[in-house]
């Protein structure tokens, strides 16, 4: 097994990149099913959703959009609480079909509080696909139309996800020990 460090927590490998794209790819299939006919648009969650988002955009064959919005309330390992938004929407969202790209939905807090905000600009529909879910962390349950894992409620890094920082660049996801 792959035990790898960062910062001063040790990690074990939890899914491989071959388990994570082979799910992507089941996603897309969904995905371009379900929006044959249709143009939607992805919003990436910034910056933890940036590889999932990737792959799963080179899969679909359907016509689509993306766009990034930053939307943050982790601090170390633990949310803060607080949801910050950096980077804003411009794409007006009126009668288009959207879909949240989000690396990871723990506590739910950080769409709860962005949601509203979408909603308010009366989008045809609007879904959301999450690489990653904490069921047992959910505080503010939501909807997640196309999730590629329920994980354990542990802290993980890789594919985008991160730790202070570090451990974005991982193209396995690997998991606290």
């Amino acid at each position: 097994m792959a035990i790898i460090k960062v910062h001063d927590k040790s990690f074990d490998i939890y899914l491989s990149e071959e388990t994570i794209l082979q799910r992507v790819k089941e996603l897309a299939a969904v995905i371009n099913k379900d929006y044959t006919g249709k143009r939607p648009l992805f919003i990436a969650i910034l910056n933890g959703s940036f590889m999932f988002a990737t792959d799963l955009f080179k899969q679909l064959t359907i016509e689509a959009e993306l766009c990034f919005i930053k939307l943050a309330s982790y601090k170390g390992m633990k949310s803060s609480g607080n949801v910050v938004t950096s980077i804003g929407l411009e794409d007006d969202l009126f009668g288009r079909d959207v879909i949240i790209v989000e690396d990871i939905v723990d506590t739910g807090k950080t769409l709860h509080n962005f949601l509203p905000k979408l909603v308010h600009q009366q989008p045809k529909s609007l879904k959301i696909a999450a690489l990653l879910h904490k069921s047992e962390a959910t505080e503010y349950p939501l909807e997640i139309n196309y999730i590629g894992f329920d994980i354990p409620n542990k802290f993980v890094v890789g594919y985008g996800l991160d730790y202070d920082g570090l451990g974005r660049n991982l193209k396995e996801i690997y998991q606290v020990i």
